[in-house]
C-alpha cells in the first residue's frame, strides 16, 4: 500500500482529531499517543514499509479520539490511548526492522538478515506479551475497583433500608400508642375514633373542652403522620325530625373539622360527611342507646392516604 492509499486514512484521523479538539476532554496519555502518531505520519519509511501496521495504528488512534470526543471516562480513554500508542510503536518498530532488512538485503548479508529476523520476532513476541500482561493487569485493577465501589453502594443501600425500616417501626409504635389514647378501634375501614355525644353541648354542634382535647390529640397524630387523611362522619339518633337530625350530624362533623383546621391540619386532609339517623350502632329504644347513636366517627386513612368509603 503506497502513500496515496494511506492519505484518506490520515485525513480522516486528522479531521477526527480536529473535531475533538473543540472538546476539552483529554489525558496526558492521549496527548502522548497523538504526538507519537504525528511523528509516525511524518516518517516516509512507514508508508513504504509498514502500511498495514500504520492502518491499525490509525484505527486505534481514531477510537481513542472518539472516546475523548464523547467524554468517556479517563480509564477508557487511557486504555484506548495506550493501545494506540503501542500500535504506533509497533508500526515504528516494524518500519525500522524492514528498513534494516532492506539494507541488509542490499548489502547481501543474508545470514545476518536471518539472525536479525529471528531476534526481531523474539523481541516483538516478548513486547506483545508484555503489552498483553500490562493491559490485563490494568483491566483486572479496574474491575477490582468497580467491584469495591459496588460493594460500598450495596452496604450503603442495606444501611439505608435498615434505617428506613427502623423509622417505620418507630412511627408505627408511636401511632399505635397515640390511637390507644384516643380509644381507636380497628375496623374493616381502618382505625376509627369515636367522639360521643358527651363531647358536644346538649343538642349543640359545639365541642366541649373534653371534645377539644380529643381533637387536639387527633391533630397531633395527623401532624406526626403527614401521609394520612381522615373522614369525619356525623350521626344522630331517631328522635325529632329527620331533616333536623341530618343537619345536626353535618354540623357536628363540621365542628370537628373546624377544630382540626384551627390546630394546623390542612383542609385537603379532612373530608366531612353527615348521615343523620342512618347507620345506628344501637337500637333507638332507650336513652342510653340513643346517646350511642349521637356521635362523630373519625376514620383514619392508610399510609397511602386512602379512606374506604362507607
Amino acid at each position: 500500500m503506497n502513500k496515496a492509499h494511506l492519505a484518506p486514512i490520515f485525513l480522516a484521523v486528522a479531521a477526527l482529531v480536529a473535531g475533538c479538539s473543540s472538546t476539552p476532554k483529554t489525558t496526558s496519555l492521549l496527548e502522548q499517543a497523538r504526538s507519537d502518531y504525528a511523528v509516525a505520519q511524518g516518517n516516509p519509511s512507514i508508508a513504504t514499509h509498514a502500511p498495514l501496521e500504520m492502518k491499525e495504528a490509525s484505527s486505534a488512534m481514531a477510537q481513542a479520539n472518539v472516546a475523548a470526543n464523547e467524554r468517556d471516562g479517563d480509564d477508557k480513554i487511557n486504555n484506548l490511548a495506550y493501545l494506540a500508542k503501542q500500535k504506533i510503536a509497533l508500526t515504528q518498530e516494524v518500519s525500522k526492522r524492514k528498513v534494516a532488512e532492506a539494507e541488509i538485503a542490499n548489502a547481501g548479508k543474508e545470514r545476518d538478515q536471518i539472525r536479525l529476523d529471528s531476534r526481531t520476532k523474539e523481541a516483538d513476541a516478548a513486547k506483545l506479551s508484555a503489552q498483553q500482561a500490562t493491559l490485563a493487569a490494568q483491566l483486572a485493577q479496574s474491575s477490582a475497583a468497580q467491584s469495591q465501589r459496588e460493594a460500598q453502594l450495596a452496604q450503603a443501600d442495606a444501611a439505608n433500608a435498615q434505617r428506613q425500616t427502623q423509622e417505620a417501626q418507630a412511627r408505627a409504635a408511636q401511632l399505635e400508642a397515640q390511637l390507644a389514647d384516643l380509644a381507636a378501634k380497628k375496623t374493616a375501614r381502618g382505625m376509627v375514633i369515636t367522639l360521643g355525644d358527651v363531647l358536644f353541648g346538649t343538642d349543640l354542634s359545639r365541642l366541649t373542652a373534653d371534645g377539644m382535647r380529643s381533637a387536639q390529640k387527633l391533630a397531633d397524630v395527623l401532624q406526626q403522620n403527614p401521609q394520612r387523611r381522615v373522614m369525619v362522619e356525623g350521626f344522630a339518633d331517631s328522635t325529632g325530625a329527620a331533616d333536623y337530625n341530618q343537619g345536626l350530624s353535618e354540623r357536628r362533623a363540621t365542628a370537628v373539622r373546624s377544630a382540626l383546621l384551627d390546630m394546623g391540619v390542612a383542609r385537603d386532609r379532612i373530608e366531612v360527611r353527615g348521615y343523620g339517623e342512618s347507620f345506628p350502632v344501637a337500637a333507638n329504644d332507650s336513652a342510653g342507646n340513643r346517646q350511642l347513636n349521637r356521635r362523630v366517627e373519625i376514620v383514619l386513612s392508610d399510609d397511602s392516604g386512602k379512606v374506604i368509603a362507607r
